[in-house]
């Protein structure tokens, strides 16, 4: 019998995945059968969509990628071995990039592919090297997958509003 921890693992494993690369086969929880999933959706989009504001005042996807980026890179952070990258992280600044280049967007894509992928591999090896899934960290873990998911379906929310 397999223990909570790497059930956890595989089903937190499982829906990054989902998120991140499309549904695996038939297996899907979030999005449908089928989808490319966040990032092959972001290497779709352009520098111009990226910057492009569905209404007046309204975020960008660039927005949205940058916050999501800064996100990712304060949690392997943490796998890294920091102990609270989260005490002095400044979120407001993460909303900072509304526009971006054709250059700036495909080194932010890069780098928040980069990201995503040590998350993914460091929940799948278990988390933080050395330790086992505590509450706080179990619930850090599953807050990745349903803050990405928030802004995946933003992301998609102003493509719709750009009639895209």
């Amino acid at each position: 019998m397999a223990n909570a921890d790497s059930i956890f693992q595989r089903a937190l494993s499982s829906i990054l995945t989902e998120i991140f690369d499309g549904p695996p086969g038939d297996a899907a929880y979030l999005l449908n059968p089928g989808d490319p999933g966040l990032l092959k959706q972001l290497r779709s989009i352009d520098a111009k969509k990226a910057s492009s504001r569905p209404m007046p005042g309204q975020t960008t996807i660039a927005n949205h990628v940058d916050h999501l980026l800064f996100g990712f890179t304060l949690f392997n952070r943490w796998v890294a071995g920091e102990e609270n990258p989260w005490a002095d992280a400044d979120w407001g600044a993460s909303w900072k990039r509304g526009t971006v280049t054709d250059a700036e967007w495909r080194t932010l894509c890069d780098k928040f592919e980069r990201e995503v992928k040590a998350w993914q591999k460091a929940v799948a090896a278990g988390g933080r090297a050395g330790t086992e899934w505590s509450d706080l960290t179990a619930s850090g873990a599953i807050s990745s997958a349903a803050h990405t998911a928030y802004h995946f379906g933003a992301i998609r929310q102003i493509l719709a509003a750009m009639g895209k």
